[in-house]
């Protein structure tokens, strides 16, 4: 028999049978999250977007709507269509980059956004927009601590774009929202803590920007002393120091002063920097001179001997922020709003003896 012939049987060969052609699933409109969540379309596509009049309840029905049914808006169409770019811009200054402050802050803020559906850009200090000073195509803005004197911020904060800080602005402009913390509170909580360790001549190495929190950590720190009839032993370091130049400010402050017996550091990371030149200069750190940081950090959680610092939480920070300018972007947060992050102090051995 040769191949292809019939069966001698003559039974007839079986027709193939056809196989069904694969069924197309569309993907979900907004008008299936509309009905999924019980609203109109133009309710869930504000909600989507961040705009418009729409109660915080309704817009977070809308968005576990649209996660449920994997709805993914046509961006790039709805940016032709609409003003709306669906993506927020964060503003750093140069002299943060560097710190592990930075990396947390920026997470909380990428994390927000992505759960509002937004997108994040970043813009730095020492670069404007473009060389035409054109403000960049956002929706709102975050600026991390800003500076007057940066001719980045001062565009920025003139752009007629939300723009939500992470503590106060100290120019002459008025932020759309702002998410702050308490630093005079935190700051005489922590002198008051080395002052009932034993410490009456605390020392503070101040970092020399002129944000709002670099600002307040020094007037804190003149007030309180003055206050207590203590002297103001200070020193200062540009944020972002290498630990020769702190190491450096902390050395001159032990020769002119040589009963310091606290030493507060502003700056991230600036406490542990300067561990090697207290132990050179004989110092031990915990017992006849204690230390401590402004900013908490994993350099002050892994020191020997831990160093106690403030957490400034920097993660939620960013997140907070985010959130509120989304809230304002959406009208469920009125303009002009303030509100209050909580910090604490982390009580370490550098200030236990």
């Amino acid at each position: 028999m040769t191949s292809g012939t019939p069966a001698a049987s003559g039974t007839p060969a079986a027709e193939p049978v056809p196989t069904a052609a694969p069924v197309s699933v569309a993907p979900p409109t907004i008008a299936d999250v509309a009905r999924e969540a019980a609203v109109s379309k133009t309710t869930a596509s504000d909600a989507l977007r961040g705009h418009g009049r729409v109660s915080g309840p309704t817009r977070r029905a809308v968005l576990d709507a649209a996660e449920r049914l994997g709805y993914a808006p046509n961006r790039s169409a709805r940016s032709l269509r609409t003003s709306v770019t669906e993506t927020i811009a964060l503003h750093i200054p140069e002299f943060l980059t560097s710190a592990e402050y930075y990396m947390s802050f920026v997470f909380g803020v990428a994390e927000q956004a992505a759960r509002a559906g937004l997108n994040v850009t970043l813009l730095s200090s020492g670069h404007l927009p473009d060389r035409r000073g054109t403000v960049p195509q956002v929706d709102g803005l975050v600026l991390c601590d800003p500076v007057a004197e940066d001719p980045v911020v001062e565009q920025l904060m003139s752009s007629g774009l939300p723009v939500v800080t992470a503590e106060r602005y100290v120019g002459d402009r008025r932020p759309t929202g702002v998410i702050w913390s308490d630093h005079d509170a935190s700051m005489t909580e922590l002198l008051d803590h080395v002052y009932k360790c034993g410490a009456r001549r605390p020392a503070f190495v101040a970092s020399d920007t002129t944000g709002d929190w670099a600002l307040t950590l020094q007037r804190t720190y003149a007030r309180w002393s003055a206050e207590r009839g203590l002297p103001e032993l200070a020193g200062k370091a540009p944020f972002g120091s290498t630990p020769d130049v702190l190491q450096g400010v902390v050395r001159q402050l032990l020769a002119t002063t040589p009963e310091i017996d606290a030493i507060v550091c502003a700056a991230d990371g600036a406490a542990a920097a300067v561990l090697p030149e207290l132990r050179s200069s004989g110092r031990k750190v915990g017992d006849d001179l204690l230390l401590a940081s402004c900013v908490d950090s994993s350099a002050m959680r892994t020191a020997e001997p831990p160093i106690t610092a403030v957490d400034l939480r920097p993660r939620t920070m960013g997140a907070e922020c985010a959130r509120l300018l989304c809230e304002i972007l959406s009208g469920e947060t009125p303009r002009g709003t303030v509100r209050d992050l909580p910090i604490e102090l982390n009580i370490r051995a550098s200030t236990c003896p």
